[in-house]
């Protein structure tokens, strides 16, 4: 099948890199990082916290991970998405207190509307919270006018600076979907860092038109929902697969400089009774060991930037 020739036709082709937000950079050749009291990795768990709404089948430009993808009213998966807020999330929170761990938390808009107590619960454990948009139906696409995009983002932001009296230093797009504007527009309303981008495993720098943000290492391949929703994985598998990627991370940076394992997993799917054992037990690996440091998001960037050396 032939290409229509305006496929290849898009901002800044050229030859090598095809965007000028970041520099092409290999991991292994740039100077080591050192992470707080000597660590080997950082520990960073990502728990989004999310709102989908009823009718988002008839709205979105895509689905995204866990939509609820039938016709209205699509209830079935309405409630196992519900679940998570509900059941699930507080679950994930002992497991996490258990171990001393302390999460980022995404968080969409409309759950500090719907779910004003597990904000308190997330606050009350000093997680970080970071936007997640409006909702899961309010995806950041090319077809999303800029005007547009800039009040969602707007919107999103002061909602949970409003709810948790803090700033907010962290962005993840519903469905991890961007516009070409999206970085410009988050970045000026105060965000440090977007999780979007999955094509590193260390913080690089990104350029704004507001300045420099950071992309952090949000791990696709290391979502519940990818494991889960696409690779088809068992719980003990699940476990399996993350206590492998921290022994890899665990051995590199011992000769390489410190490494960061990117966990994310979401409260209506990890949070159910036959899964949240698994996730104990892979963290319980990864915690056992010395040299780990269990932070957040805006924690792990900050100790970044201050090795300023650091190249993208």
């Amino acid at each position: 099948m032939t290409q229509p020739a305006e496929f290849l036709q898009y901002p800044h082709r050229r030859r090598g890199m095809d965007q000028d937000r970041y520099d092409w950079s290999i991991l292994f050749r740039r100077p080591p990082i050192r992470w707080p009291d000597g660590a080997r990795v950082a520990l960073w768990v990502v728990v989004p916290i999310q709102w989908f709404p009823l009718d988002m089948a008839a709205t979105v430009p895509f689905m995204p991970a866990g939509g609820v993808d039938e016709p209205y009213p699509d209830l079935r998966n309405y409630t196992h998405r519900d679940y998570g807020s509900r059941v699930g999330i507080f679950r994930v929170m002992k497991v996490l207190d258990r171990l001393g761990i302390r999460a980022t938390a995404p968080v969409n808009a409309a759950v500090c509307e719907r779910y004003p107590r597990v904000i308190e619960e997330v606050r009350r454990r000093r997680w970080e919270l970071a936007a997640h948009g409006l909702h899961m139906a309010r995806i950041h696409h090319a077809g999303l006018g800029r005007d547009d995009e800039a009040a969602t983002v707007a919107q999103a932001v002061a909602t949970l600076r409003r709810a948790t009296g803090e700033p907010v230093r962290g962005w993840l797009s519903p469905g991890n979907s961007e516009s070409l504007h999206t970085l410009d527009l988050v970045a000026a309303e105060g965000i440090e860092y977007v999780c979007d981008w999955a094509n590193d495993e260390l913080p690089y720098p990104m350029r704004t038109a507001s300045g420099t943000l950071y992309s952090m290492p949000y791990g696709y391949e290391m979502s519940d929902t990818t494991l889960f929703g696409q690779f088809h994985y068992t719980a003990p598998e699940f476990a399996e697969q993350v206590q492998d990627q921290f022994d890899l991370l665990y051995r590199e940076a011992a000769t390489q400089g410190g490494r960061i394992l990117s966990l994310t997993v979401h409260p209506w799917l990890i949070g159910q009774p036959h899964r949240i054992a698994a996730l104990e037990r892979a963290l319980a690996h990864v915690v056992a060991h010395a040299g780990v440091w269990p932070a957040t998001g805006a924690e792990i960037l900050a100790a970044f930037r201050a090795q300023a050396s650091t190249p993208a």
